[in-house]
């Protein structure tokens, strides 16, 4: 049965359809009450008539796209200042704001501007955020979402991760000649870039730790090859061609490393580490069952990897530097994938539900498992960075589509990109500034 399903870590996907396009969001499940806020437009002063970014559409975007606020629309504000020393909290009071969000944009420069915005607590009638962030017309978008990053997780306790991406996998099929694409897009579906394109295919992407590289498993010449390309310059470096399988490339937490999935001409499937600056290999795992998708724990003393040495597939761990691998997961018939949340805490896998294939998140510590989606056909879990949501591919109709999830389960949203299949998302560590 593993050999059969597991090798989403070191196989090729079959695609169908078109892709790229306008990536939108759908929420599906709600379960909490969403907090209404105001987002007032943002006041101009530059050369030009017109705002180069409307930022309160953006960073209202954000918000609602989390599940857990609901933007008061534009026309229902009574007010619409542009600083904090102009708010009138009883204006806010009653059109049931909790917070609101003002601020300002002014260009100082041919191609420089300042962005300022506030955040104040209605109810308390003070002001909880107030930042000013430098930016040009390139950077002004992954300004405004650096913004909604600062306001919800002042406003949640929780990380915001807005300003991070995500890559994905598409393909598109034109008079029977099929092109795979590896694709990197903000989270919010904007400004998609085609890393790679190529009628091979293309799969298993993973995210360096400082967010400047993809590794990836390309069948070039129709065998499978692991290569780490960098994003800025797009240079690429095959670093695993050995005989057999190379595959589920996963990056350890100092970038230096990676675990690999190799097996030979008998097609046993092992883990393995690659240091990337000699290119030297180390076998951590020699049992004649297939063991792959090797994922590293956030303080790189594991790697987490799917075996069906049990008689079927479940999640264990062997130690980086080496030792007896030891099962982790036992609730379940099948367990795979396994990508442990960046703060240790969670182990989010596809796990086999009545039937069918849906993302489970197990706490490391209590080993209590909770299965968060609810397609038929669920896979390739990724947490975001501040381990409270994951993005997971599924299917609907015959395509392929992106979901995301709260790490409870409360808040399920669809992430549509167009027409086509979609597959294969991880989505990027916090960016480095």
């Amino acid at each position: 049965m593993l050999r059969n399903a597991i090798i989403a870590g070191v196989a090729v996907f079959l695609f169908a359809g078109s892709a790229l396009a306008d990536i939108t969001v759908e929420i599906t499940k709600g379960g909490v009450a969403r907090t209404p806020v105001a987002v007032v437009p943002f006041g101009w002063q530059g050369q030009s008539a017109d705002i180069p970014l409307d930022i309160a559409e953006v960073i209202a975007a954000d918000l609602q796209r989390s599940g857990r606020f609901a933007p008061i629309p534009e026309e229902n504000m009574l007010q619409k200042p542009t600083a904090g020393a102009e708010l009138d909290f009883d204006d806010w009071s009653f059109v049931k704001a909790e917070a609101v969000v003002v601020g300002r944009v002014v260009q100082t420069g041919e191609n420089a501007y300042d962005v300022s915005f506030q955040l104040f607590d209605v109810f308390r009638r003070e002001q909880l955020v107030g930042y000013r962030i430098p930016a040009s017309r390139g950077t002004m978008r992954i300004v405004a979402h650096r913004a909604a990053d600062m306001i919800y997780e002042k406003l949640t306790g929780i990380k915001g991760v807005f300003a991070t991406k995500v890559a994905f996998v598409t393909a598109e099929r034109r008079q029977d000649v099929q092109t795979f694409r590896l694709v990197v897009a903000d989270q919010d579906g904007a400004n998609e870039t085609v890393i790679l394109q190529s009628t091979d295919p293309i799969m298993s992407p993973a995210w360096s730790p400082d967010s400047r590289r993809l590794a990836y498993v390309s069948f070039e010449n129709d065998r499978s090859s692991v290569w780490v390309q960098t994003l800025r310059t797009g240079n690429r470096i095959q670093v695993s061609n050995k005989p057999g399988i190379n595959g589920a490339p996963s990056f350890s937490p100092d970038g230096r490393q990676l675990a690999l999935t190799l097996g030979g001409i008998d097609g046993n499937l092992d883990i393995h580490v690659l240091d990337l600056s000699t290119r030297q290999t180390r076998r951590l795992t020699t049992h004649r069952a297939i063991d792959t998708e090797g994922s590293w724990s956030p303080d790189g003393r594991y790697i987490y990897f799917t075996s069906d040495r049990s008689g079927g597939p479940q999640v264990y761990r062997v130690p980086a530097a080496g030792g007896t691998p030891e099962r982790v997961t036992f609730e379940g018939s099948y367990n795979a994938r396994p990508r442990l949340s960046p703060d240790g805490k969670r182990l989010a896998m596809v796990h086999l539900d009545r039937g069918n294939y849906r993302i489970a998140v197990m706490d490391v510590k209590s080993k209590e498992l909770l299965v968060v989606s609810a397609g038929q056909q669920d896979e390739s879990p990724s947490f975001a960075p501040n381990s409270d949501t994951l993005i997971y591919a599924t299917r609907q109709a015959r395509n392929g589509v992106l979901e995301t999830v709260t790490a409870d389960g409360l808040i399920r949203q669809r992430v549509s990109s167009g027409q086509g299949d979609v597959r294969e998302p991880v989505w990027s560590p916090f960016p480095r500034y």
